[in-house]
């Protein structure tokens, strides 16, 4: 068993602050409480003067892998989460290719199971033509966070403008549906119409 006890920290918990120790086992806090004794192998922190946050969570990612690992990829990008007090995300599916199909959804997790420092979640996305590909999530909810339907277009093949498609996905879908709801035909008609407006 290993554990670690944070000692003297402000803790900051469910909306009051106050100084308290914590202890953490095999990775998991077991207790917070005041003045907490250290038993066996600990490692004890000296917190005296230190804010103590609970870790954030980041339900909007946009991460580059696969497709762009030039730039980033998911393990680079949860250790940048977890510097800044991120310590779950969730990460849309608008990469290149783009989480269209359960084989590339599930390359995501394989690739974050390796990489990330942090705990993770993936959208799977639509297009107009991989309406029965995103019901086949349903089959692994407890996996993943939801479904990502991009009405306004999107990287790749991610507009969604199909009514038939739109239903099927609302009518069928058993995870959480996250949309960016813009009309293409007006996103489209005041681009050209404020042509500048991009470099405002």
């Amino acid at each position: 068993m290993f554990s670690k006890l944070i000692k003297g920290a402000t803790v900051v918990n469910e909306g009051v602050s106050k100084i308290q120790d914590v202890l953490i086992v095999n990775g998991r806090i077991e207790k917070i409480d005041n003045d907490i004794t250290p038993q066996g192998n600990c490692t004890v922190i000296n917190a005296a003067g230190l804010h103590l946050l609970p870790g954030a969570i980041d339900d909007q990612v946009h991460f580059r892998e696969p497709g762009l690992t030039h730039k980033a990829t998911i393990g680079s990008e949860a250790r940048a989460a977890v510097a800044g007090g991120v310590t779950s995300f969730m990460e849309m599916p608008n990469t290149n290719p783009p989480a269209l199909t359960q084989e590339l959804l599930e390359d995501k997790y394989r690739i974050a199971s390796g990489t990330s420092i942090a705990n993770y979640s993936f959208f799977m996305g639509v297009s107009n033509t991989n309406a029965d590909e995103v019901l086949r999530t349903n089959d692994k909810k407890k996996d993943v966070c939801g479904v990502k339907i991009f009405m306004g277009s999107s990287t790749g093949d991610m507009l969604v403008d199909n009514y038939i498609t739109l239903g099927k996905i609302f009518g069928g879908s058993e995870l959480l549906i996250a949309t960016h709801c813009e009309d293409e035909k007006i996103v489209t008609e005041n681009k050209a119409k404020y042509p500048d407006a991009d470099n405002a």
